[in-house]
């Protein structure tokens, strides 16, 4: 038994971004765009590098078609089946999502060969990026399509970053476990880490070696977002946030003259259920299912984020959306809000 001595790890709750000395006349003047060259791959891509997770209630093709206008990405989830697939996609905006098992493989090689333009990026995800399995299987991908730019993950440590970069290929390595809305990975298995701190030491050894870092989980409102961003998150990947809306999958219901949305965790009883006809004997649930209160357009929330990056940029002098890491000094509270009308 060991226990890390230290600071005491930290969530998106428990700090606030400083604001400092700013010469903005106003929010437009921010840039919200990056450009980024991925060393393994050597692509260059540009856009607002915020994502849709990979959910079959966030990653569709209609929340697609609203982000992709932004210059966002959407990463599909796992169960479109290739024939689902349009032939309209801008592989700058989109990423294909599959597990290790042999299925996701061939179902890989059929989807390279059918969409045309190619796509440039590909998310390989499992909740525990700690298993050598997952390691051999990313390595193989690498190896067989070194022109994709290989997203892997989930993890929250700084060596398990170098080791999928410097010997799997990996561009982008996925940062969280534990932290989103409808896991109960850390109820059921005790197993996390607090995702502001698992994104400034993954980023940090991440950028040491021209690796990037999406963070994945925790977002619940705009000025999340910034600060991931502010942490050194390359990207930042959302889910409940972008679920409830017209674009996102789920069930809409209504009770008692309200609107919702249904909304479940991909590793929940309704997900297993619905995709795998149960969950096996040897595992549990680690995802809860819940209603969403329904949001209306994907649209307004994207422009909601977009403004609230733009304001935080001002607050703290950061001219450009790369600029934020390095005009951020983090504050730890002990509350963030006054909820009393709340």
């Amino acid at each position: 038994m060991k226990i890390e001595s230290g600071d005491a790890k930290l969530d998106f709750k428990d700090v606030l971004i400083r604001p400092k000395r700013s010469e903005f006349g106003s929010r437009s003047e921010v840039s919200l765009e990056r450009t980024i060259i991925f060393k393994h791959s050597k692509r260059e891509w540009t856009g607002i590098p915020i994502i849709a997770a990979n959910m079959d209630t966030t990653g569709t093709f209609e929340v697609y078609r609203v982000l992709s206008k932004h210059k966002m990405i959407t990463c599909f989830h796992k169960h479109y089946n290739v024939e689902d697939y349009p032939a309209d996609l801008d592989p700058n905006y989109y990423m294909i999502s599959i597990g290790i098992r042999d299925a996701d493989y061939e179902k890989l090689k059929v989807l390279m060969e059918k969409l045309n333009p190619k796509p440039y990026f590909l998310c390989i995800d499992v909740a525990n990026g700690y298993s050598i399995h997952f390691l051999n299987f990313v390595k193989k991908i690498h190896m067989e399509f070194p022109q994709l730019t290989l997203v892997a993950g989930n993890v929250v440590s700084n060596e398990i970053v170098e080791e999928l970069s410097i010997n799997c290929g990996v561009d982008i390595v996925k940062i969280g476990i534990g932290s989103g809305a409808s896991c109960i990975t850390r109820i059921q298995t005790g197993v996390g880490y607090p995702q502001l701190s698992a994104v400034m030491e993954c980023a940090d050894a991440a950028h040491g070696i021209a690796c990037h870092i999406i963070s994945d989980g925790g977002i619940i409102n705009a000025g999340d977002v910034a600060k991931a961003l502010g942490g050194g998150a390359d990207f930042v990947m959302l889910g409940s946030y972008f679920a409830g809306h017209d674009e996102s999958g789920g069930e809409l219901i209504e009770e008692n003259g309200k609107k919702y949305k249904i909304f479940y965790g991909m590793s929940s009883d309704t997900a297993m259920n619905k995709y795998h006809g149960g969950v096996a004997h040897y595992r549990s649930s680690e995802g809860k299912t819940v209603k969403i209160p329904y949001k209306g357009s994907l649209n307004d929330t994207v422009l909601n984020v977009l403004g609230g990056l733009r304001s935080a940029c001002t607050y703290i002098g950061a001219r450009r959306l790369k600029d934020i890491p390095k005009c951020t000094t983090f504050l730890k509270v002990s509350r963030q809000v006054n909820d009393s009308l709340s």
